[in-house]
């Protein structure tokens, strides 16, 4: 018989679940993390406030080894573990970038050179840093098409755009590739593939950091600005922290300093900027949860859908709506339906004889109290009808899942992208209802 254990081991376990430390796995001790810190003490980078970290929610990040405070130095990576434009014309592919006419964009040096150092192996000298960074990705762009399909509308017009892009960027640059058939005994066709380059392509958009580059004869025009930081890159986005981040042209260094203080053992993070949910999965493949920046957008068609078809004027309040840039990034967030797509209904909403204010509603006076109520009555008729079509997207998802166990992963990122929007309808709903109190 299995011994049970008694009242002290019951109360470790308690312990261990209040303690949120018990969830945060060090992965420092994991031999890819252990030649990267080699890798990086070579090249004179050595950490005393960061290891490596499994996290719930995040995965893996950084974790502070002691109390940061605000105002301290996070990391400062030296230039010589950049990997820039500078580090690919240094290399062998300079010679071959140097020849080639149109000049290659900085983005596709720094791809061809990714896929160039990933198929060299053992032989690369960038291999611990290659054998940390993502097998794959979860960008729209990798996404499988019947996902892409679950994807909020205005994000899935942007991932059809993205994937188009990627396909080009990689037809466009077939030529450049054949270039490079003397520095491999492998046909290029087979290294310089769809799935290599949108890999590369992945990694650079989705991981490097700002840092702005001279131009050079031998690069195409298009800005310089991408740096790949080996280590720094683990680093998750949190929009609740403030941070200082830039190259030093004094120390060489990229620097970061937090603006906000972390306790030891927490994770370390650092802002991307001020995204909505649709700008991170799509920029980068993940979807946080209470995003304070998160949105959901109402199109024009659905602001239409809902207003009397028997209204002469809608075509010229459209006009207007559009002339005044008052169409586009019309939202609800968590404290309820936007100002502009109040004020763009509040427009809509006019009566024959209130038309000739429309401008002063553009500059926020209040025209009526039936022109208040009437775009309110409205904004939650759009409201319910999003919460009901989130709802049903989610029980499709929830099908899915249970029918496409391949798949399991993406449909959870699609699932957490509409349970955020529906939290966001559902506390939009509940304001909008306060509102329309004042009015009954």
């Amino acid at each position: 018989m299995k011994k049970r254990g008694g009242r002290t081991s019951r109360i470790r376990r308690r312990k261990l679940l209040r303690n949120p430390e018990s969830s945060r796995v060090n992965e420092s001790y994991k031999p890819e993390f252990i030649e990267l810190k080699k890798w990086l003490k070579d090249r004179k980078f050595e950490d005393a406030n960061l290891i490596p970290a499994r996290f719930p929610g995040t995965g893996r990040g950084l974790m502070s080894k002691t109390s940061l405070q605000a105002g301290q130095m996070i990391i400062s990576l030296p230039e010589s573990c950049l990997l820039t434009t500078d580090t690919v014309i240094r290399s062998y592919l300079g010679a071959y970038i140097a020849k080639w006419q149109p000049p290659p964009s900085p983005l596709l040096a720094l791809c061809t050179f990714l896929v160039s150092e990933k198929h060299a192996g053992n032989q690369s000298p960038w291999k611990p840093y290659l054998e940390v960074l993502p097998k794959a990705y979860t960008c729209p762009v990798c996404l499988e098409p019947e996902v892409v399909n679950l994807l909020p509308r205005p994000l899935k017009a942007k991932a059809r755009e993205q994937r188009t892009r990627v396909r080009e960027f990689f037809t466009s640059s077939r030529g450049f590739f054949s270039s490079l058939q003397p520095l491999f005994s492998q046909a290029v066709e087979s290294i310089f593939s769809h799935s290599a380059l949108l890999w590369a392509w992945c990694t650079v958009n989705t991981r490097a950091v700002y840092m702005k580059r001279p131009p050079r004869p031998c690069l195409s025009a298009e800005p310089d600005t991408y740096a790949l930081a080996p280590y720094l890159d683990l680093l998750n986005h949190s929009p609740h922290v403030q941070v200082k981040a830039a190259f030093n042209e004094e120390t060489r260094c990229y620097e970061i300093r937090t603006a906000t203080s972390c306790r030891k053992h927490e994770e370390v993070f650092i802002c991307y900027g001020p995204h909505d949910n649709h700008r991170l999965l799509l920029e980068y493949g993940f979807v946080p949860v209470r995003n304070p920046h998160a949105c959901v957008y109402v199109s024009e068609d659905t602001l239409v859908k809902y207003l009397p078809s028997t209204d002469k004027q809608m075509n010229k309040k459209i006009s207007i709506l559009k002339d005044h840039d008052f169409i586009e990034n019309l939202t609800f967030g968590w404290d309820g339906p936007s100002w502009r797509l109040l004020t763009a209904l509040k427009l809509l909403c006019l009566e024959a004889e209130e038309f000739t204010c429309w401008k002063k509603v553009l500059l926020g006076e209040i025209i009526s109290d039936t022109n208040e109520k009437t775009s309110l009555d409205i904004a939650q008729k759009i409201c319910h009808y999003f919460i009901e079509e989130t709802n049903a997207v989610l029980q499709k998802v929830s099908h899915m899942k249970n029918e496409e166990s391949a798949l399991i992963n993406q449909l959870t990122l699609v699932e957490t992208l509409w349970t955020e929007e529906l939290k966001i309808l559902q506390a939009s709903a509940e304001i909008l209802t306060s509102l329309q109190t004042a009015f009954t």
